[in-house]
């Protein structure tokens, strides 16, 4: 990669990941109280794993969703992917079933990302799937396939266009990615027209609101830093107009935070670090978040990638995101022929069988009281309404012995969680309120395998 796009990408990836503020702003949009919040975003919060899937165009090119922006791609020449695309074995129904089968419990589709096609049948735009050889709404497919095997359902809608005629130059744009001088802005923006642009997005905010029944989810992208010069932000959108349309229609969906209304106590539902370690994901802890996160190194397919994730460094994603008080949403890139890449099938396969046996310890899950030590090299999940504590092994112990700082006495009954096979805890040798658990020495057939804690 070259130099200069990994530096754009790494701004892009640190303007997006939007860090907490560190004063919550007073400023309101609606009326909405903290219990009523809580109350709308309940679903979320206990389902915390969900399936982001970035479709479009570019799987064609199979070489990064942001291949027009990298290679400088006029229109004309990033036509031939639309005049190509034609997803003959699209069948989202299959879709729906590898999600639950991997344990997630919604769902969010690229219905427009930057590159400005549509999914969906828009009557505001001829650039969308039902002009291409897929003649169809695949928008509405997935919306019912998914919904069919009880998932909730959401959007993703992009913010840039690098299609529309009246979007107006940015420092992301394809076309200033080799000249972007103030001339060179100045020449490309003339005949543009933002305010057109804003009514257009709009108008396809409002068909996905009203033509598709209940939406559970936006996912808006994104804005700008407030110091960037050729950047775009909530005056850009017309942000506070756009979240008082998208409450109007949909009064009980869930946003994001990206449209640039940081000064909002209201602005967003939830944040969103993007492709962060899970060391930083302790940096959200008491926030409502959710990390998104690939597979790969890339949002949509790219075929000659390889730097796919391991079955455990996604592991300690899900695990990291819950033991913090988040979501994790994780992103499928599928084939120009509408496809899950059969790594990433491979890589849903494999959470679908630790998710069998221990998704208890992630739905309705979040961090663990402050009175419970979090043993060494481990990491603890707790359900607050069954009083349950999981203790996640990353390190499965070699004698067999399991060490809990300081639970002496707080322990009712302790069983490994795949099986509700029970563990023998007596008093520690070492310190007296320290409890020891008797594992077995053989580990469990799970690259992570978890202990369930009743408490007293």
């Amino acid at each position: 990669m070259q130099i200069a796009l990994v530096l754009i990408t790494l701004a892009i990836t640190t303007a997006r990941a939007q860090q907490p503020a560190a004063n919550t702003p007073q400023k309101r949009i609606g009326t909405e109280t903290e219990a009523q919040k809580k109350a709308r975003m309940q679903w979320w919060s206990d389902a915390r794993f969900g399936m982001f899937i970035h479709w479009g165009l570019y799987s064609l090119a199979a070489r990064h969703e942001w291949v027009k922006h990298n290679e400088h791609l006029t229109n004309e020449q990033y036509q031939k992917y639309f005049d190509e695309f034609n997803p003959d074995l699209f069948e989202p129904q299959k879709w729906a079933k590898q999600a639950k089968a991997a344990g997630m419990k919604y769902a969010v589709l690229t219905s427009k990302h930057h590159e400005g096609f549509c999914l969906f049948d828009s009557k505001y735009t001829d650039y969308k799937a039902t002009n291409t050889g897929a003649k169809r709404d695949l928008v509405r497919e997935y919306v019912n396939a998914f919904r069919a095997e009880g998932l909730k359902v959401g959007f993703y809608y992009s913010l840039l266009d690098w299609h529309h005629p009246d979007y107006t130059m940015d420092d992301a744009h394809p076309l200033m990615q080799v000249n972007h001088s103030e001339a060179d802005y100045e020449r490309l923006n003339k005949g543009r027209d933002m305010a057109k642009y804003r009514q257009y997005m709009r108008n396809q905010i409002t068909e996905l609101l009203t033509n598709y029944g209940k939406i559970d989810v936006l996912w808006l992208d994104w804005s700008w830093g407030k110091d960037s010069k050729h950047g775009k932000r909530d005056q850009d959108w017309g942000a506070v107009e756009l979240l008082k349309l998208v409450r109007k229609l949909q009064p009980g969906i869930i946003v994001n935070n990206r449209l640039g209304l940081e000064d909002y106590k209201d602005g967003g539902d939830f944040e969103t670090p993007e492709q962060v370690s899970t060391a930083e994901l302790a940096k959200y802890h008491g926030k409502t978040w959710e990390t998104c996160q690939t597979f790969s190194g890339s949002w949509g397919y790219y075929r000659d990638e390889n730097t796919w994730k391991t079955h455990r460094q996604l592991l300690d994603l899900l695990i990291s995101s819950v033991s913090n008080g988040g979501n994790l949403i994780l992103n499928v890139g599928p084939t120009a022929r509408g496809e899950f890449d059969y790594r990433a099938t491979r890589a849903l396969d494999s959470l679908s069988y630790w998710m069998h046996a221990n998704s208890k310890s992630v739905y309705n899950c979040t961090y663990a009281p402050a009175a419970f030590k979090i043993p060494d090299g481990e990491k603890l999940t707790y359900n607050p309404t069954t009083k349950r504590l999981y203790v996640q092994l990353f390190n499965y112990p070699a004698n067999g012995k399991l060490i809990l700082p300081g639970y002496k006495g707080k322990i009712k009954y302790a069983q490994l969680l795949n099986d509700d096979s029970e563990l023998i805890s007596n008093a520690s040798n070492g310190n007296q309120d320290d409890l020891e658990l008797t594992l077995p020495v053989k580990k469990p057939p799970y690259e992570i395998p978890v202990i369930e804690l009743i408490l007293q």
